[in-house]
């Protein structure tokens, strides 16, 4: 077996506990905008070159640009349950990168050199659009059968003559094959996505149709509440519409969905951006009981009042400043759930091992519109915490920065150059610190999405306890 092979080997992990366990990443992949880029960071702190861009791959200039978000890989660890469908080497190798103004996504190889993206493969609109049935592709979750991709918009150009969704891709040879959803029910807007295998459901979640998302956010559209605020549950297999839960919609914005890594566990989160009553954000657990799908607001974070001179125009008129949850993040044990307060600048840890009753255990605070906080570096920072990846053993939380191009500035009028972080976690006791030493700034670029070398915890689900 050559040295490729048992890294490749050793990337999918029959349990939580054994990716828990597996060798700390020494990489971290990183989705740039403005321009588009994957650019490739040394992470492994024994390194002369920890916290150094040590590779990249950029795209054909595009326009509008391709505006990389929520890649993934190839294949995760679900790849080990029996159902799954794979005619190829097990390998996690390739990373698929969805631009979602394009609507065309780009195939990395990252097997032969991990430091060096290669590409290999381009999926054009017409076929995202014509087979898919979908365009604005957002978010890539690899899972049972193939490659699943959220879209934001519908198959047509301007994405507004019909609903959003999911379309599936071959995860051996990366050809689109088609809608996933038989029967959607009510299910109109999409956004992310996860499932319960044991359970046999797909949860979607919802933020909103292009014309609301791409020009940045409108504000009389949020007030009117006509963003997301829907969970939906599916039947896996049978591809069809179970049941939504409404979560009111003053819960504008219904985003990130992070289940239990545990597959025998029947509960979940989901971060929801902003209630319009008091411009509060929250975070809701999804759990079944009996037979039913239910969900309950578990996490509160008010907005804080301030002189309206110090806010963005965007915020003039309230004279608060909202926490605006933009990514929440499950350590594999499914006891540290994190928090991004973009709004805020703050990024909270909370402890939940009771999903029904999770409890604040630290945070950080770090930019913001509250708190202008520099980094632990002394290094003054931009934006705030708002991508964030946990690694697999949960000693270490890594951010970015930037929210999507055409929202950065409403609530940053003074731009948001493109930075990464990383803090220590105590796993034992609870509480995390930022790394003085680890400060990465993408000049003439923003930054979002975070994968990890080997896998991590937003990326892999698990079939087996």
């Amino acid at each position: 077996m050559t040295e490729h092979e048992h890294e490749a080997t050793t990337t999918l992990y029959r349990t939580p506990r054994e990716a828990m366990e597996a060798p700390p990443e020494k990489l971290a992949y990183v989705a740039l905008l403005e321009p588009d880029a994957i650019v490739v960071i040394d992470v492994d702190p024994r390194s002369s070159s920890y916290g150094d861009e040590v590779g990249r791959w950029e795209p054909p200039a595009q326009d509008p640009p391709d505006e990389f978000h929520h890649y993934g890989w190839n294949i995760c660890s679900s790849a080990l349950g029996d159902d799954h469908e794979h005619d190829g080497a097990m390998e996690r190798r390739y990373l698929v990168v969805p631009g979602i103004r394009t609507s065309r996504i780009y195939v990395l190889d990252v097997g032969v050199d991990p430091r060096q993206p290669r590409l290999v493969k381009i999926i054009e609109p017409a076929e995202v659009m014509g087979e898919g049935h979908y365009s604005r592709p957002h978010t890539v979750h690899c899972g049972p059968g193939g490659l699943f991709v959220s879209a934001l918009g519908s198959g047509s150009v301007d994405g507004e003559d019909g609903p959003a969704g999911i379309f599936t891709m071959d995860h051996d040879d990366f050809k689109v094959t088609g809608q996933w959803e038989l029967d959607r029910g009510s299910q109109q807007y999409a956004y992310d996505f996860w499932w319960h295998v044991d359970e046999g459901v797909m949860i979607t979640s919802e933020w909103a149709p292009p014309r609301l998302i791409e020009n940045g956010i409108v504000p009389e559209a949020l007030l009117n509440r006509e963003y997301g605020h829907k969970l939906h549950f599916f039947d896996l297999k049978e591809r069809r519409h179970i049941t939504e839960i409404d979560l009111g919609d003053e819960h504008q914005m219904a985003l990130e969905v992070r289940p239990a890594h545990d597959p025998t566990k029947t509960y979940g989160f989901l971060g929801v951006v902003i209630d319009v009553t008091d411009l509060s954000a929250s975070v809701w657990t999804w759990y079944k009981e009996g037979d039913q799908w239910k969900a309950k607001k578990t996490i509160h974070i008010p907005a804080v009042p301030v002189d309206a001179d110090t806010l963005p125009p965007l915020l003039k008129g309230f004279g608060a400043v909202p926490p605006v949850v933009t990514d929440i993040d499950l350590s594999l044990d499914d006891r540290f759930l994190y928090v991004a307060c973009y709004g805020l600048g703050e990024l909270h840890q909370y402890d939940v091992s009771d999903p029904f009753a999770p409890r604040l255990v630290d945070k950080i605070e770090l930019g913001g519109i509250l708190h202008h906080a520099d980094h632990a570096s002394g290094r003054p920072w931009a934006g705030a915490p708002q991508m964030v990846e946990v690694s697999r053993d949960g000693r270490r939380v890594y951010g970015t920065n930037s929210l999507y191009s055409a929202w950065d500035l409403q609530f940053y009028p003074e731009g948001v150059p493109g930075a990464m972080f990383k803090a220590d976690v105590d796993v034992e006791n609870g509480g995390f610190a930022l790394d003085p030493e680890f400060h990465v700034e993408f000049p003439g670029h923003r930054a979002h999405q975070i994968r990890l070398e080997g896998g991590d915890c937003s990326t892999d689900s698990f079939c087996f306890v």
